[in-house]
């Protein structure tokens, strides 16, 4: 497929052509769920915690004798049932990551790439240029109208991040670092040249 190819004033600056199995493939809604999951629960940190019954503070005395009182028999003043007892089955430290083949996680990329082609939000960038103020890349990305807008380079150059980085709505991301998760929050996606070479090579 053709696409023009934008400079950062807005302009058309020629045109390129995109691969058709990395941006024309019929996308995969469920797939593209299914690797949003996956990266979610990788990125859980998974620290929550509660205290059982061996982990409280208490004495491990039994409250009363067993028969004779007429209340209900109790063995420990740390059981569940009491205020100060511990939580059955509560949530304990683990990874809550899982495997999922790396064919799956390609075809997701490919598929989010390829949403954003058919629904007309993916614009192509001759570069980013040279910016080093935030009001700068403001105001070249009000050009664009973008208000939600993630970019793929091939090399994320570390002035230009700088100065985004109070952009609202704007982030940017290395070839290596683009995800299905992050080009479905963000309403358009922006491609370098240099970043659809670096996406032909990494998913070749």
């Amino acid at each position: 497929m053709k696409y023009d190819i934008y400079d950062m004033d807005a302009k058309t600056a020629g045109s390129a052509e995109l691969p058709d199995e990395i941006f024309g493939i019929a996308p995969r809604a469920d797939i593209i769920a299914r690797v949003i999951h996956w990266q979610l629960a990788k990125r859980r940190s998974g620290n929550h915690k509660t205290k059982g019954m061996g982990e409280v503070s208490g004495t491990t005395r039994k409250p009363f004798k067993q028969k004779g009182t007429g209340n209900a028999r109790q063995g420990s003043l740390r059981a569940p049932q009491f205020r100060t007892g511990g939580v059955v089955h509560g949530p304990v430290v683990r990874d809550h990551g899982y495997n999922l083949n790396k064919k799956v996680r390609r075809l997701g990329l490919l598929s989010a790439l390829s949403l954003k082609a058919a629904e007309g939000k993916l614009v192509v960038l001759d570069a980013v240029g040279a910016l080093e103020k935030t009001k700068d890349v403001a105001a070249k990305v009000k050009n664009f109208g973008w208000k939600s807008a993630l970019i793929v380079d091939a090399a994320v150059d570390q002035n230009f991040l700088r100065a985004s980085r109070n952009v609202q709505g704007l982030d940017i991301l290395p070839v290596i670092g683009a995800n299905v998760y992050d080009i479905v929050q963000h309403d358009v996606l922006v491609i370098t040249k240099a970043g659809i070479d670096g996406l032909k090579e990494r998913l070749a």
